[in-house]
């Protein structure tokens, strides 16, 4: 198998993570150790994360492959790439919260649900609540202006049972 074989498997394997995944995560590692960037990967693996380091040449042929043209601004220096496939918030959070811990570490730009992202963005969604409970607190405002009505009818009803029992009562007295 000749080297041309070789990469045009690595761009279609590129390319068939960045359309398979929820989350894409371009990150600078310049600095890292080799043990900070093993403690990394076993973070994001733990969590069902890929990570891998990608010849930003072969990303950007992928890239556009994909239909993620915009992505390749991104893509000056070295770069890593962090897959997330379910909760697209979970490798943003770990990612944000490994950068804080070691400043080697920089996000450089993203994508999530076909939506091109840069740092900033991607900084500001890893702020949000886990899915879980935003999911219940949206519960929770569907779940209260019902409880209110409950509460509303259930004192009328419990209203007008009195009534009819004082007006029972004072017919039982006049008889």
């Amino acid at each position: 198998m000749g080297i041309r074989q070789d990469k045009e498997k690595i761009v279609q394997r590129i390319k068939e993570d960045l359309e398979g995944a929820k989350v894409i995560v371009l990150t600078d590692y310049r600095g890292l150790t080799v043990a900070q960037m093993n403690e990394l990967r076993n973070i994001l693996r733990e969590e069902g994360i890929k990570y891998k380091v990608v010849k930003n040449t072969l990303t950007r042929f992928a890239a556009r492959q994909a239909g993620f043209d915009e992505l390749e601004k991104h893509m000056e220096g070295p770069i890593a790439i962090a897959y997330g496939y379910d909760d697209p918030v979970v490798p943003l959070r770990l990612l944000v919260k490994y950068a804080k811990k070691n400043d080697a570490l920089t996000l450089k730009g993203g994508v999530l649900e076909q939506m091109v992202l840069d740092e900033s963005n991607l900084r500001a969604l890893a702020d949000l609540p886990p899915r879980d409970v935003l999911l219940s607190t949206v519960l929770g405002s569907f779940q209260s202006p019902i409880s209110g009505l409950l509460n509303v009818l259930q004192g009328n009803l419990r209203n007008l049972a009195y009534v009819l029992q004082a007006v029972k009562d004072k017919k039982d007295d006049a008889a």
